[in-house]
């Protein structure tokens, strides 16, 4: 159980950090060009590939909010649950209560 809850908390960074990356590719296809950094040669059409990488980075953005949306969800089902646990107790304790006192 443990090891499965370290690999989803590992799993749930990455939609944030693949977007990060993303974003900043992004970014760099679009303000620099060849004259700044001689490997951009390499990419046949960087605008393209600007244009590529920030669909991407959409859809993984999406991926992102639903990620945060199911976490969000998970604690407050958990909340509730608790809350409903620790009625049920205090329920169960003050029917013993009442029976020993008859």
């Amino acid at each position: 159980m443990v090891n499965r809850q370290v690999w989803l908390n590992f799993l749930a960074l990455l939609p944030s950090t693949t977007l990060t990356v993303l974003t900043i590719a992004v970014a760099f296809l679009r303000f620099y060009d060849e004259q700044d950094f001689q490997f951009l040669q390499l990419i046949a059409d960087p605008r393209a590939w600007s244009n590529r990488l920030t669909v991407a980075a959409l859809l993984v953005a999406l991926v992102n909010f639903g990620v945060e949306w199911n976490s969000r969800n998970r604690e407050a089902n958990r909340r509730v649950e608790e809350e409903q646990r620790r009625a049920k107790s205090e329920e169960r304790a003050a029917r013993r209560a009442r029976i020993e006192t008859e």
